[in-house]
Order: C-alpha cells, then sequence, then structure tokens
C-alpha cells in the first residue's frame, strides 16, 4: 500500500517539517502518504473552507496521490483509546513501512499529543482479536521531524538533503497563506525567509544547499557505507 505515511498534528505541519524530504522520497518511486490529524481549525485568519483549499493546492505540489484528515479535534487532541483506535485502524489500511512524527518535545500540546497517540496506535495496530477493521500490521520503524514551537536546535539522527526540491517545497508552503502571510509581518525576514535560511542552515551542516533534520528514538542500522554524502 504505501511506503511512508506522515501523520501531522494539523495541515501544513507535513509541508513545515518535511516538504522536500516527502517530494525526494516521491522522486526515488516510494508510494508516500500524509494523514492529518486534526482541520487545524479554528484559526485567526482561517475557516474550513480555506484551509481545505489551502491544503488542495499544496498537495498538489507536492505531487501526493494519498492525503487524509482523521477528523480529531484541533486544540484538543488527546491520545485517548477511541482516537488509538482510528488511527490504527488506518494503519491497518495502508499498511506503511515506515511512519513519520512530530518531534517528541514541543510547547504545542496537540503536537505532543499527536506523537504520543501515533506511538500508541503503531502497537495497537498490530494486536488480534479485536474489532478493529483490517488484518494486524506493524510498521517498521518511527522517524520524527522536527516541526516545533519551541526555539530550540534540533540534536538530529540524521540530515536528508532536499536542494533539488528545496523550491517546490516553499511553493507549498506558501499555499497556506491564512496561517503564514495573514497577520504576520512581512519585513524582512519574514517567517517565510527564516524557514528558508533554516534549510539553508541544515544543508551547510552536511555539505549540501538544501537540508532537512530528523531524528530517531532507535538506532538506525547501515548495511555499507555507500549513502554517505
Amino acid at each position: 500500500m504505501l511506503d511512508i505515511l506522515v501523520c501531522a498534528p494539523h495541515p501544513d505541519d507535513a509541508e513545515l517539517g518535511m516538504g522536500g524530504a516527502i517530494m525526494s522520497f516521491l522522486a526515488q518511486g516510494l508510494k508516500v502518504g500524509v494523514l492529518d490529524l486534526t482541520s487545524g481549525e479554528p484559526t485567526p485568519h482561517g475557516n474550513l473552507e480555506i484551509r481545505a483549499q489551502e491544503t488542495a493546492a499544496a498537495t498538489k505540489v507536492l505531487g501526493l496521490s494519498w492525503r487524509e484528515n482523521l477528523g480529531l479535534p484541533n486544540r484538543e487532541l488527546q491520545p485517548t483509546l477511541a482516537a488509538r483506535k482510528e488511527l490504527a485502524s488506518i494503519f491497518r489500511r495502508v499498511r506503511p513501512r515506515w511512519l513519520f512524527a512530530p518531534y517528541w518535545v514541543d510547547a504545542h500540546p496537540d503536537h505532543v499529543a499527536a506523537t504520543e497517540l501515533i506511538e500508541a496506535a503503531r502497537f495497537w495496530s498490530k494486536l488480534s482479536k479485536t474489532d478493529m477493521p483490517g488484518e494486524p500490521f506493524h510498521p517498521e520503524r518511527v522517524f520524527y521531524y522536527f516541526c516545533v514551537h519551541l526555539r530550540i536546535v534540533p540534536e538530529p539522527s540524521f540530515v536528508l538533503d532536499i536542494s533539488p526540491h528545496f523550491a517546490a517545497k516553499h511553493q507549498a508552503i506558501a499555499c497556506y497563506q491564512s496561517q503564514f502571510v495573514a497577520g504576520r509581518s512581512q519585513q524582512p525576514p519574514t517567517f517565510l525567509d527564516q524557514l528558508k535560511h533554516a534549510d539553508a542552515f541544515w544543508g551547510s551542516r552536511i555539505g549540501t544547499a538544501h537540508a532537512e533534520p530528523f531524528a530517531s528514538r532507535e538506532p538506525i542500522g547501515l548495511t555499507g557505507m555507500t549513502e554517505f554524502i
């Protein structure tokens, strides 16, 4: 079904944290999907219709053929048993090899709850003797992308070159005008400028133009050294 499923607390988090990686994975022929856990609304300058239009536009730029919304409550996201069952049922349906979740330390309660929910649902998705639909399934790994509301400097487990997809990533992010342009200062550096600077910084750490950082709670195994930059 899917090779990779990116789970995002709100529409735009996947683009912010790993928009370049998503396009890189797709270019490699991997099947990638995004599951937004909530609508992201209410927000000061958005509404449900605007956010749906922005998400559709960004999805088209990314080149995704699979994106769904779980419909959990924004601002009140909790890793409840009911939510765990809903998410685990999605995992059993699309059967991703790898999951991507938000980094587990954040000021935004929805982001922290999302990661707890994703990790618990990953375990639940393998359960037998349950009324969840589908066959038991356990995604192999969970990796974590950085889309945080804390002014921290990430300490990643690996950094992925996204240079070929940098411009398209930021085209996708710019689709969310209600979140990143409306009501924000347009004096440089703007919020969108700062995002680009961050990608350039991570690229400089690995000798490329632009990159994105990722974390892992578990050791990352290698079969050789040929993939190093």
